[in-house]
């Protein structure tokens, strides 16, 4: 109760818990969104629900359900975090106008962005936080101003600009690559791959005639940039992304066997969303989209 002997407003952590659990459909999600646990979510929810005094969701053995009360504020309350966050961007445009904050998978942010990292800070002496993360972030929700992520399409609410194409071929250093005239050859070979992206080798196989091929032996790692590493020891075959195996081609320390025998794969995309950041950094999109290539400092103006 206030001073005037009126119930209290729920909290506002209260109120986010129950606006994040609505759009997950339960309480890990919003747990995982909001960096705390799902208990600690379904607590802020049930004291919401007290304050209240009607349930906001049926508690189901799959999962939470909306009920009309539930449905009922969830898009006000939407719309005014959505609300909130646009004027929390806006704040940081102001107070950190040189502040740049990229989401991208961990390869992608190893193996492309970290060596145009110095070129770009010389270009537009920013300073640059760069998130690694398997899925894409909520780009209404986070404060990310860029993402880097391979697929045929921007997410929902955000435009994307091509950077490079991410076409899939096997590499290996140029001493392995002396065994291998065909694709049937890799059956005496080591095939390395992430663990996550083990369709990429299946994919290639079939694409060129060797569908049914078993390699001597197979090895997948939870980093793309330790089984690239594998590959330039010398330890088998990678199916290699073009977008992430680019410097170690143009260096000599990989090869390409079979060519240009590849499999399209999605490209690389920079995610800029829609209604933040983009006119800000406009300078810098158009500095990474004409190749931001390491070596070249020269950007257009940073205002």
């Amino acid at each position: 109760m206030d001073q005037g002997g009126r119930p209290s407003p729920p909290s506002l952590n209260a109120l986010r818990a129950f606006e994040a659990a609505a759009r997950h459909g339960g309480y890990v999600g919003a747990a995982k969104e909001l960096h705390v646990t799902p208990a600690a979510i379904g607590t802020q929810v049930k004291g919401l629900e007290a304050w209240l005094g009607r349930p906001l969701f049926h508690r189901l053995a799959n999962g939470l359900v909306l009920t009309p009360e539930g449905r009922d504020v969830l898009p006000s309350l939407s719309a005014a975090f959505d609300a909130l966050n646009g004027a929390v961007r806006a704040m940081r445009a102001v107070g950190r106008p040189r502040s740049l904050t990229v989401a991208a998978l961990p390869c992608i942010a190893q193996l492309w962005l970290a060596p145009r990292l110095p070129d770009l800070q010389a270009a537009f002496d920013l300073d640059v936080t760069i998130l690694t993360r398997d899925e894409q972030p909520d780009y209404a929700r986070d404060l990310v101003d860029l993402g880097l992520y391979v697929g045929d399409a921007a997410p929902a609410g955000c435009t994307s600009v091509v950077l490079a194409r991410d076409d899939l071929f096997p590499v290996c250093t140029p001493a392995l690559a002396a065994g291998l005239r065909h694709p049937g050859d890799l059956a005496g070979a080591t095939l390395l791959h992430d663990s996550v992206w083990r369709a990429d080798w299946p994919r290639w196989l079939a694409a060129h005639g060797a569908g049914t091929l078993r390699p001597a032996r197979e090895a997948a790692f939870s980093l793309y940039s330790v089984a690239l590493d594998a590959a330039l020891a010398g330890s088998g075959v990678l199916i290699g992304h073009r977008a992430l195996v680019a410097d170690a081609l143009g260096g000599g320390r990989l090869v390409a066997p079979f060519g240009d025998r590849a499999v399209a794969g999605p490209p690389l995309r920079l995610i800029v969303p829609e209604g933040g950041e983009g006119m800000r950094l406009a300078p810098v999109i158009r500095w990474l989209s004409e190749g931001g290539e390491p070596g070249r400092r020269d950007g257009p103006p940073f205002t």
